[in-house]
């Protein structure tokens, strides 16, 4: 599945819980794909989970 064809499911998703849910549905929708998307990132090995406890200095340090 395309990058645009998530995005349009994930506005979608996001347009329905805005409209029937209200705001707060609409935030939750919106936290929960965030947390999936960083999910799924972890689970295709884009992300390592030291990248959120490293200083600045360790990850310029790393890309030399």
């Amino acid at each position: 599945m395309s990058t645009a064809m998530v995005g349009m499911i994930a506005g979608m998703a996001l347009g329905f819980a805005g409209y029937f849910g209200g705001f707060g549905a609409f935030l939750l929708v919106a936290a929960l794909g965030a947390v999936g998307f960083v999910v799924g990132r972890f689970a295709e090995g884009d992300l390592d989970p030291g990248d959120f406890f490293r200083g600045r200095d360790e990850r310029r340090d790393r890309r030399r």
